[in-house]
């Protein structure tokens, strides 16, 4: 199934998710509508949203309120991009300037702060506490991974194990509860909700997996991350712990020397070490595993539409920048 097949799919209720979106951010402080707003409207795939929708499809749901649960699930996701983009001192994103370059940090992770508290009201309004402790969780273990990530910025000595763990956190947790969630609110039963929460978990990581190869990728222009990003930041991705273990002495000690000075001096020669090394084709074989585990996770759910569509995600995680 084509992205685009999806979304036709999904092209009603995406509708109403975006109006509960815009309904949402209405506030009595202007600054906190425009500036939500641009992020919001800036050209992201709702992603996560649609994993809402469509994993309560597969379920069996034919209620509302995943309406509301795809509402929160982005506004959340919003929130950590905002807070993101401050601690990554970025001035762009998806080829645009970001919030904070526009209107300062400050405002930037103030009204963070405002949509995540926004989504919890959104939350109670649900009225479901099985839908708020698992957000609870959510927002909870999002934030430990940013705290993680942060300690292993600059630290070429990041192990696989410690990347793992914050991705798995930072990245693939908000997946795993926007389809958990899907599962809860269909009432579908234990076998069926676990199945879905583990297809989000591992098509998380895969997603994170295949980023983090586009940021040392040609193509990547295409697709609105900048080249090099992740380096300038001296954050210790995959594609360079896996260069580092592969790579001769001289190959592994521009790479730390990279990691733990960030910038892009070094960039053209990380590149040409990554590729050498084979380091790249290995992420991207990496990402491709949780991808297959993903899919394979969905054997216990019935066969439809929205199931196909969710396969079809797992294979558009790993394959982005076609």
């Amino acid at each position: 199934m084509h992205i685009r097949e999806i979304q036709d799919l999904l092209t009603e209720d995406m509708q109403s998710v975006n109006e509960t979106i815009r309904q949402s951010l209405k506030s009595n402080v202007h600054l906190i509508g425009q500036l939500a707003g641009h992020i919001i409207n800036s050209g992201g795939k709702r992603m996560r949203p649609q994993l809402v929708l469509l994993s309560a499809k597969a379920a069996g749901y034919t209620g509302r309120r995943h309406i509301n649960i795809a509402a929160i699930i982005e506004f959340i996701h919003t929130s950590t991009l905002l807070h993101d983009d401050v601690v990554d001192r970025s001035d762009l994103r998806r080829g645009q300037e970001t919030a904070n370059h526009i209107w300062g940090n400050e405002a930037a992770v103030l009204v963070g702060d405002f949509l995540y508290s926004r989504s919890f009201q959104m939350m109670v309004a649900v009225n479901d506490m099985r839908i708020m402790n698992i957000m609870a969780e959510t927002t909870n273990t999002i934030a430990e991974g940013e705290v993680l990530q942060l300690l292993n910025v600059h630290d070429p000595d990041t192990s696989e194990a410690m990347y793992y763990q914050v991705i798995q956190h930072k990245t693939a947790a908000l997946f795993e509860s926007a389809t958990r969630l899907g599962g809860v609110l269909a009432q579908a039963g234990e076998t069926v909700e676990n199945a879905l929460a583990q297809y989000g978990l591992s098509l998380g990581v895969a997603f994170q997996l295949a980023d983090d190869v586009l940021d040392y990728s040609a193509s990547s222009a295409d697709i609105g991350k900048e080249i090099g990003d992740d380096l300038a930041e001296g954050k210790p991705t995959l594609p360079l712990i896996l260069a580092m273990q592969q790579g001769s002495k001289t190959q592994a000690d521009c790479i730390r020397n990279a990691i733990k000075t960030g910038g892009l001096e070094q960039l053209e020669n990380v590149i040409d070490i990554v590729h050498a090394t084979g380091a790249l084709d290995a992420t991207m074989n990496a990402a491709q595993s949780h991808a297959d585990t993903a899919i394979a996770a969905l054997s216990s759910v019935a066969d439809s539409p929205f199931k196909t569509a969710l396969t079809s995600l797992a294979r558009y995680a790993v394959a982005r920048e076609k």
